[in-house]
């Protein structure tokens, strides 16, 4: 991922659901940003920490250099949901619950002329054109992401889609064409928050014949035993299979990241022993 930040500018806002904020920004800097065709091209969204202003141009090496750790911007990982380069303009859709967290409340509070400073893009899927049918499964932190990945299949690919939101209010129209099915489950009124029901949702699912190219991101947890089923039980082969926790249950995004870098290091220790 590219180190130099670019700056943008808020253009305007739009309250897609109750739970999900669109931002759309522009600027200067967005030609140098680089087009991809992946369709999980991700940002690190980077957030002044409080009470502290940098110096123009922006440069987060330096800052990270010169200044302490306290001083840092905060990041957040975001799915570009759009990139159009000719008007100018990145979209990026926030979750947002209330006034807990940090992108998700700067996001329903942003106004048009707000800064918007971002690393990126990353990303590594995009749907196999040459797939029998794709599989997209997460909850509303890869709603983004799938809906990208549906207005890029082929047309007339076969998909099936399950996304968890957390009741009807929540659910979004998804580019879809004739052979898609889009399956809601929704977190309100399920057992234990919802949690194992996409898991349940996939397994009852009857899967069509043909290679399949998978997609399934979201909860950590939920993903890691979606990961198994289709391995295990399904018999996916690993390079058909796009999988990652995007968050997990009972943990701040800080948290999550500390827990990953943890896990990455035990990994490397037990790889060199």
């Amino acid at each position: 991922m590219a180190r130099r930040a670019t700056t943008l500018q808020v253009r305007r806002t739009e309250r897609l659901t109750p739970h999900m904020v669109r931002v759309v920004a522009g600027g200067d800097e967005l030609a140098a940003f680089p087009d991809t065709a992946y369709t999980d091209r991700y940002v690190k969204i980077l957030f002044p920490a409080p009470g502290v202003s940098y110096p123009e141009p922006f440069d987060i090496e330096a800052i990270r250099r010169d200044r302490p750790r306290a001083e840092w911007p905060s990041t957040r990982t975001y799915t570009v949901r759009a990139l159009d380069l000719e008007a100018g303009e990145i979209t990026i859709d926030f979750v947002h619950h209330g006034d807990t967290g940090l992108a998700g409340p700067w996001a329903a509070a942003a106004r048009p002329g707000d800064t918007l400073r971002l690393l990126g893009p990353g990303g590594a899927y995009a749907p196999d054109p040459g797939a029998d049918w794709h599989l997209l499964v997460g909850d509303e932190a890869a709603l983004p992401a799938i809906a990208a990945a549906l207005e890029a299949l082929p047309v007339g690919a076969a998909a099936h889609v399950l996304v968890q939101v957390e009741n009807a209010d929540d659910q979004q129209e998804l580019p879809a064409g004739a052979d898609v099915r889009v399956t809601w489950l929704h977190r309100a009124g399920a057992a234990d928050g919802g949690a194992g029901q996409l898991l349940d949702a996939v397994r009852a699912l009857e899967f069509p014949p043909g290679r399949v190219h998978a997609f399934v991101h979201g909860e950590a947890g939920e993903v890691r035993g979606l990961r198994r089923h289709l391995l295990d039980e399904r018999g996916v082969e690993r390079d058909a299979l796009s999988v990652s926790g995007y968050w997990r249950r009972g943990r701040d995004q800080d948290g999550f990241q500390a827990d990953k870098a943890a896990e990455r290091e035990r990994e490397r220790a037990s790889a060199g022993t």
